[in-house]
């Protein structure tokens, strides 16, 4: 059986401008038809993406159009029951009232996307295990979560009054 033609979403300009596409990303899977395609037109790699979009039962395929530019097609892999697991931007808050106190500060203000996740990353990646890194976003890190799980970290948000957030990281512990 033939796949329904793929919908096209170019959130280049966004990006450009610093925005956070993802709540648009979402709705635009949301709303495709069984089996249908997404074909994302990107800046960057939206590796995390992949993780998102692979819980809701999509797989993808990316391709370098130029520097800046990427084209990666979404396609469905399973049932409908499966595409409805965990949402992005779930997680478990965690309580911090035994851990120590940060070893790493990041300002990650005003640095557009994937900029902030990425320096978070590279930072906990520096410390040792068990240790706490605290970081500044301007929005809530939904692409993070995934990747923090993989790395078996714990995280604990705290939305500020200006609408930032504060996060503290724990690296996780060895196995």
């Amino acid at each position: 059986m033939p796949h329904p033609e793929a919908l096209t979403l170019d959130v280049r300009e966004e990006l450009r401008r610093g925005g956070e596409p993802l709540a648009r990303i979402l709705k635009t899977v949301d709303a495709l038809r069984p089996g249908q395609s997404l074909r994302l037109l990107a800046t960057f790699e939206p590796l995390p993406l992949y993780t998102v979009l692979g819980r809701k039962g999509f797989r993808h395929q990316a391709h370098q159009c130029a520097p800046g530019d990427w084209e990666v097609l979404f396609s469905p892999i399973s049932t409908p029951a499966a595409a409805e697991k965990a949402r992005p931007g779930s997680h478990q808050d965690t309580d911090t009232h035994d851990w120590p106190a940060p070893l790493a500060r990041l300002d990650n203000r005003h640095l557009a996307p994937p900029e902030p996740m990425v320096r978070i990353l590279e930072a906990l990646e520096r410390l040792p295990a068990g240790a706490v890194l605290e970081a500044l976003n301007e929005r809530e890190p939904v692409f993070l979560y995934p990747e923090l799980e993989k790395r078996r970290a714990q995280i604990h948000t705290e939305p500020q009054s200006d609408g930032s957030v504060r996060l503290l990281i724990r690296r996780g512990l060895p196995q």
